[in-house]
């Protein structure tokens, strides 16, 4: 007997952690679990869902305040328009930002995220300080701007601080537009300690994050390990431009994926995020140490930092998952989209990414991201099933692309149809968070934010 204070939800389809399956019958528990599943039955007193469901996904990278810039940078310059150009107006608007602001930009983006298919986000946080470089009164004041955040968007979040203490391979100073970044060891341990009860208060999982091992060295990647919980995901940038790999092996000799493995004990606890230009020897290395290529195709689109070898990643066994990054798109499928594209224009063939001939693209896509991401942000094994946590998003059933599909069709229709939005509806941790579009929050939301933009242009 399912309790009276259980949510009872019906779904035509459902893409449930062992497949497909018709005519289901959830039930959603007050801790937002789900308590109870069954296939072929009738709604009953159910609440009938408008379309097939599906998880929700965690995006593995993300640096919210980065969505206040997208559009804003494609103009060109005097020279080749590169990553490294991009990042002297990222650094221009870091230098403006407030605590406030970035409440509001990260509010606003959650938002997008959770109608984008995302029921998780994983914060690469590396804004730390003052305008001028100094601590906050409170140091970790802009850390727990992103859980205010996150508190009024609802999303799950993993929230990453960031270790960055220089500007270049060897240990090089920082330069001026770093400064808000910059900690030594131990002011960096202080501001991770002191967020373990912020965090356990808000929900919000802990992890750390490595900004590169350009801002980084072996030594201090080491002392600070020596602290980190054996649960802890660990996330660091690298290998993402072919400037990087040649500073890497003039410094070192060896490349940043070599390197890394050199001086960390990389396991699935790692995200190497981006992980762009590697060889095929790296390649493996990286499947063999069941850590997560953490890809983000718009952005390593529009940055023009290159390819993933994705094909030959999943043919080694290489597990995967997907960001937003810099947030130029804000949605599952995009990410997806572009992934395969890429892969498609690279080697001039079709159907890149399939787990296996006749197998669905957009079903071994979703897949991988699904558990990917999962696997980097820090939690637990994903997938609509008893005893998960409720994180699913509801399709548009009125949308007669998907109405006239079943099975892996309707995830094919909804990443590479290109017929616009199709997140009807989204519930995490048992909340409704977006329903028919629409998220409780959003107007005052799109009001904060609308005012934070105002302020930056001025």
């Amino acid at each position: 007997m399912v309790a009276d204070n259980h949510q009872m939800l019906f779904a035509e389809r459902a893409l449930l952690i062992d497949g497909w399956a018709e005519d289901v019958v959830f039930s959603v528990d007050v801790e937002g679990r789900i308590a109870s599943l069954e296939q072929g039955v009738s709604p009953g007193s159910a609440r009938c869902l408008g379309g097939p469901v599906i998880p929700a996904v965690a995006n593995l990278h993300s640096h919210a305040f980065q969505r206040a810039m997208a559009g804003l940078t494609e103009v060109a310059g005097q020279g080749d328009d590169s990553f490294w150009t991009w990042r002297e107006e990222m650094y221009r608007l870091v230098s403006l930002l407030t605590p406030d602001d970035v409440v509001a930009i990260a509010a606003k983006l959650q938002v997008e995220l959770l109608k984008g298919g995302f029921g998780r986000v994983a914060e690469f946080h590396y804004l730390h300080h003052e305008a001028d470089g100094r601590p906050y009164a409170e140091p970790a004041e802009m850390s727990l701007a992103m859980l205010w955040a996150a508190e009024q968007s609802g999303i799950g979040l993993t929230l990453l601080p960031v270790f960055y203490a220089h500007s270049d391979f060897g240990g090089a100073a920082p330069t001026a537009g770093q400064r808000r970044f910059i900690h030594d060891v131990d002011g960096f341990l202080t501001l991770l300690h002191g967020l373990v009860g912020p965090c356990r208060a808000a929900g919000a999982r802990l992890g750390l994050a490595f900004h590169s091992l350009r801002a980084v060295t072996g030594d201090e990647i080491a002392a600070i390990m020596k602290t980190v919980p054996g649960h802890a995901p660990i996330h660091i940038h690298v290998a993402e431009q072919e400037r990087e790999v040649e500073a890497s092996i003039a410094h070192s000799g060896r490349r940043p994926v070599e390197r890394l493995y050199d001086i960390a004990d990389v396991d699935d606890r790692w995200c190497l995020v981006h992980a762009t230009h590697v060889t095929d020897a790296e390649v493996a290395m990286i499947a063999h140490s069941s850590a997560i290529a953490g890809l983000c195709p718009t952005t390593e689109a529009d940055l023009g930092d290159g390819i993933f070898p994705g094909s030959e990643f999943l043919a080694a066994d290489g597990r995967f998952g997907i960001g937003t990054d810099s947030h130029v798109a804000t949605s599952v499928a995009e990410e997806l989209r572009i992934l395969e594209y890429g892969q498609r224009l690279r080697d001039r063939r079709r159907n890149r990414m399939a787990a296996r001939p006749g197998a669905s693209v957009g079903r071994s896509l979703f897949d991988h991201a699904l558990a990917g991401g999962a696997q980097a942000a820090g939690v637990a094994e994903p997938g609509l099933s008893v005893g998960a946590r409720a994180d699913l998003v509801v399709l548009d059933g009125r949308s007669p692309y998907l109405a006239s599909v079943d099975g892996d069709a309707i995830l094919d229709r909804w990443i590479f149809g290109g017929v616009g939005p199709l997140v009807r509806d989204v519930m995490i941790g048992g909340r409704w968070l977006v329903e028919d579009g629409r998220h409780p929050e959003e107007e005052g939301i799109d009001r904060a934010f609308a005012t934070a933009l105002a302020r930056l242009k001025a």
